[in-house]
């Protein structure tokens, strides 16, 4: 058990069974001597949040070897949707003893039973192999990724950060123009009187203090309406600029980097997540959330490689609910879109429209979250006849969905949790309740969990393989980044061919399923180049 700050160890603990050993960590030689039980390959180690000493280990040039556990990991994966798991907790929850105030010592007599207790249900629920060969090698990873850490352009932030300044002001006088008056546009308040008092624009909906300005409220009148777009498009750019343009600044380091710090134990999932800055969330659809990716570049002298999964969660759900015609089209290599509209309005597959592809596109990924037909109408836009049709011909084509989806709720129900492919568990207590709404949000994810799960499981354990084979075969080019289905390398010249062959050969081998991994790949001067 130990503490690490500013690159030291703060305090130290270690336990050898009912054997204490406070380590002092002003005196060198006994820290000495608890690295060189780490770096002991005979040595089994029983952690508790053990990326942080990895990260510890790369500062001091050593390596820790035969991780057996760690007693927050294993916590995460027993009960994977609690808040933290912070050590009073644990004990609390698996029945130790622990003593509040008994310093560092105390802390290992805990983490010992618990250790134990936590080792024995991950065997019993079948996941000591998951924590083994994904999450435990995987937070060496991430502490590796955080350490190198991703380049940023400052000067291109800057000016990317002061255009949007100038296009936010040029939006606010219009909306002041238009208006006739100025007021604040980021008070709801001021704005719902301003749009559904003074212009009296329909549809204005009263809550308890005062008009709904949501996004989707104006979505639906950005349409008629030149203020309503100019405000959606004003909050767009304000985010964007407060957020990214003016907030990725505040984290670039004097060396220009950015170090994100990854979570592998937040969501309920298994996604990883990020923060100190949120990398996963940095906006690629719009031209002007591009921009913030051009800004991302490789060590100098590199070149940005970017490698991610096609369509992983539909291979997934073709795979786990065995639909032959899902498969067939994945085996084919078809536009799996294409060929899912073909088969639903009964056409042949070079008849497609573009309109037609666009809803079956919808459709597979509305219908894998266990969209409604209500919903489906909502985000196509269409009415819920049509919407209705399209979800009655999806499961005409792909019947055995409809049966892994009922099969799925099914299993909930009874066993209280789903798995994904690697065993993964997700604990699903309203799947019987009595509330439709709460039941059917349950419903919804013991459709999806196991099939989002499963792809968070898959790049996790490509991560591992990719950091490992770079190890082995002494590849000095580096992964720096994880966002969901991809994954971003700083890649030396003379490594080019190599990196990119270990990486494609390993995501697309990370595991063996009835229809074969894709991953695309691209190269670039920034990330927006190689995505």
């Amino acid at each position: 058990v130990y503490s690490v700050k500013d690159g030291r160890f703060e305090s130290l603990a270690a336990c050898n069974g009912d054997d204490i050993c406070e380590v002092n960590t002003e005196n060198d030689s006994e820290v000495e001597a608890f690295i060189n039980i780490l770096e002991d390959e005979n040595t089994e180690k029983y952690t508790f949040n053990i990326k942080p000493l990895y990260a510890y280990a790369f500062s001091h040039g050593f390596e820790i070897k035969n991780v057996k556990m760690d007693l927050m990991l294993a916590a995460y994966l027993l009960n994977p949707s609690a808040k933290d798991y912070d050590i009073e907790k644990l004990a609390a929850e698996y029945n130790v003893y622990y003593e509040a105030d008994g310093g560092f010592s105390a802390l290992s007599e805990t983490v010992y039973p618990l250790t134990v207790k936590l080792s024995a249900l991950l065997e019993e629920r079948d996941q000591t192999e998951l924590l083994r060969n994904i999450e435990l090698p995987l937070a060496e990873v991430l502490a590796s990724m955080e350490k190198i850490g991703i380049k940023v352009d400052k000067s291109g932030i800057e000016a990317f950060g002061d255009m949007l300044g100038e296009r936010i002001k040029g939006l606010q006088s219009r909306i002041y123009e238009l208006a006739g008056e100025e007021f604040n546009i980021n008070s709801p308040k001021q704005l719902g009187v301003i749009l559904f008092e003074k212009m009296q624009l329909p549809n204005g909906k009263k809550t308890k203090t005062g008009f709904s300005t949501s996004a989707e409220v104006l979505e639906k009148l950005a349409g008629d309406y030149p203020i309503v777009a100019d405000i959606l498009e004003y909050r767009k750019l304000s985010k964007l600029k407060s957020t990214y343009a003016d907030g990725l600044s505040n984290f670039i380091d004097a060396t220009g980097k950015i170090h994100t710090t990854f979570h592998q134990t937040i969501t309920a999932t298994g996604r990883l997540s990020s923060t100190d800055p949120n990398l996963q969330n940095i906006p690629i659809r719009d031209e002007d959330g591009k921009e913030i990716r051009k800004a991302f570049i490789p060590d100098d002298g590199c070149s940005f490689f970017s490698a991610d999964y096609s369509q992983i969660e539909l291979r997934i759900m073709a795979h786990l609910s065995g639909d032959t015609n899902m498969i067939e089209a994945f085996k084919e290599g078809d536009d799996i879109h294409a060929a899912t509209a073909a088969k639903v309005y009964k056409i042949s597959i070079d008849k497609v429209t573009r309109e037609q592809r666009s809803k079956a596109k919808t459709a597979n990924f509305g219908i894998i979250y266990g969209i409604s037909v209500f919903g489906l109408a909502e985000r196509m836009n269409v009415d819920r006849k049509e919407a209705k049709e399209l979800i009655d011909g999806y499961f005409e084509t792909y019947p055995q969905i409809k049966e892994y989806m009922d099969k799925s709720i099914d299993l909930a129900r009874r066993q209280g949790y789903i798995e994904t492919i690697f065993g993964r568990k997700r604990y699903l207590p309203d799947i019987n309740s009595r509330n439709s709404v709460v039941r059917g949000y349950a419903e919804r994810n013991a459709i999806n969990a196991p099939i989002q799960g499963s792809a968070a499981d898959i790049i996790k354990a490509a991560m591992v393989r990719i950091y490992q084979r770079f190890q082995s075969e002494n590849i000095k080019s580096k992964m720096i980044l994880q966002v969901h289905d991809e994954l971003n390398f700083s890649v030396l010249p003379e490594e080019k061919e190599k990196v990119q062959k270990i990486v494609i050969e390993e995501m697309e081998n990370a595991y063996h399923m009835q229809v074969p991994l894709r991953a695309d790949c691209g190269w670039g001067s920034n990330w927006l180049e190689a995505h």
